[in-house]
């Protein structure tokens, strides 16, 4: 019995290290592609405060982030007097869950708002933030408040946070708000501004270790110096906050939460900085507990095989200049390839998978379409989001030229699926692809080797066709 026990155990134990290497993907959705599992690298739009809402979720979304955390106050749009918060209107609200819908990117947090002691203006807020699906509202109220805030907090399942400040606002010091916390339920904690702590003279490391898990959230920060009120931020890792030992040390207290970068500095033109400090999050983070996803493509292009010159990055968008492919150096078998691309009017491009030969690429690749099919209602072979010359998409989900696009690919064995802008298009098992020459419904395609027999790993790759296209956020997770 005991030997059957511990094989049992055994067993056990190889499945849960099975599943916690391998994430399950949702084939009929986008993927979150975040460094570390159960971390979600955000964006405070007080960073884009020059610009307005609509804006400010067009950089998030060019920066490859999925989390916003939106602030009261902010105009929603060019041109129009409408301002984030509670006041907006319904048809506003139902354009703004539409816009972050289309960008991909779901609001998680709302602040610093004002709770005050007075419930039904704390209700509206609660509205608010239900209506729009937010999970947690970063506030500073008065203590007196509280009872409502808790209260209101069990009813709307939202959560609170106290923000600091930096002294003498109400919470600067970390004491008070563990003193105000004391008793109450988990509903209640900190949303932790690093900066301010260090404008305050107040130790990040020592203030994380004292909250321990009474933080919820985090406006994450790193600033050239500290004790200064004037100090200004930088990219992480590079100031004084040590950023890389708090990190750890939120791991170590199995932090799982959201961290929003709230970048105070160069205002007009904070983008580079913004990214920079996100690779350096991913870095960090990433090493810490791995989530899997990674880069397919160095910043400099030097992991990929293209001809000099041919591609090239700028803020971060990919676009070729010249004739040729690109590929990548390392070869991928199973995996979920994320990625966004944009194309102009009658443009044509491609995705290759599992190439073996890029150069006979036609016949030892698998090729994913991207192409200008927006608005066809008969969808064929060679549109957007087909397996090119196999199998057609099931719906037209392009976007019109100009705008990005979203592919979520993944290869596992035999089946390709594809989720275009999240639209579930293709569910291929490439076994029933037999002969060269024909796809199963007896239709003539133009490949020597029957699709069955394609490598099962190979070169990810670039197609350029002469035509313009962009391509940005390339992320890939390998399954094993």
């Amino acid at each position: 019995m005991r030997l059957i026990i511990n094989l049992l155990s055994s067993l056990l134990a190889i499945l849960l290290q099975a599943l916690a290497s391998t994430p399950p993907v949702d084939a009929a959705s986008h993927p979150a592609t975040d460094a570390y599992k159960g971390w979600r690298l955000a964006v405070q739009a007080w960073t884009f405060n020059r610009f307005t809402f609509t804006e400010s979720v067009e950089k998030a979304a060019s920066l490859g982030l999925r989390w916003i955390e939106a602030y009261p106050g902010q105009r929603v749009r060019v041109g129009a007097d409408v301002t984030m918060g509670p006041g907006l209107s319904v048809n506003d609200r139902e354009a703004i869950k539409q816009l972050l819908r289309d960008a991909g990117i779901a609001l998680v947090n709302f602040g610093v708002v004002d709770l005050p002691n007075d419930e039904s203006a704390c209700r509206r807020v609660f509205d608010f933030a239900r209506d729009m699906g937010i999970e947690t509202i970063v506030s500073e109220p008065p203590p007196e408040a509280l009872d409502i805030v808790e209260r209101l907090c069990a009813e709307y399942k939202i959560k609170v946070a106290l923000h600091n400040h930096p002294k003498p606002s109400r919470y600067w010091d970390p004491d008070n708000i563990l003193e105000v916390c004391r008793g109450r339920s988990r509903w209640i904690g900190a949303c932790a501004d690093v900066g301010h702590w260090l404008r305050s003279g107040i130790d990040p490391q020592k203030a994380i270790k004292k909250l321990n898990d009474r933080i919820l959230t985090f406006h994450f920060k790193d600033l050239d110096r500290a004790g200064d009120p004037e100090a200004h931020d930088v990219v992480w890792g590079t100031g004084v906050a040590n950023v890389g030992d708090l990190l750890k040390e939120l791991d170590r207290q199995k932090f799982n939460g959201v961290f929003s970068i709230e970048y105070e500095h160069n205002w007009e033109n904070s983008l580079p900085e913004v990214r920079s400090c996100i690779g350096a999050f991913e870095k960090i983070a990433g090493s810490l507990k791995p989530g899997g996803w990674k880069r397919l493509l160095a910043e400099d292009l030097s992991n990929s095989v293209f001809t000099a010159g041919s591609w090239v990055t700028e803020d971060g968008v990919l676009f070729p200049k010249g004739d040729g492919d690109i590929w990548t150096k390392e070869h991928y078998g199973d995996f979920v390839l994320d990625l966004e691309f944009k194309i102009e009017k009658n443009s044509n491009s491609g995705v290759f998978l599992r190439t073996g030969d890029i150069v006979n690429w036609l016949h030892t690749a698998i090729e994913v379409q991207v192409l200008d099919s927006y608005g066809r209602k008969d969808v064929g072979r060679e549109d957007c989001g087909a397996i090119f010359d196999c199998l057609a998409p099931t719906v037209n989900a392009v976007k019109a030229p100009g705008k990005w696009n979203r592919y979520t690919i993944t290869c596992r064995g035999p089946m390709i699926e594809v989720v275009l802008n999240g639209q579930n298009i293709i569910s291929m098992d490439l076994n029933r692809w037999k002969e060269p020459h024909k796809n199963p419904d007896g239709t003539p395609n133009k490949f020597n080797a029957a699709y069955k027999d394609m490598p099962r790993s190979g070169a990810i790759g670039l197609q350029y066709h002469g035509h313009p296209v962009w391509y940005r956020n390339l992320r890939i997770l390998e399954l094993r």
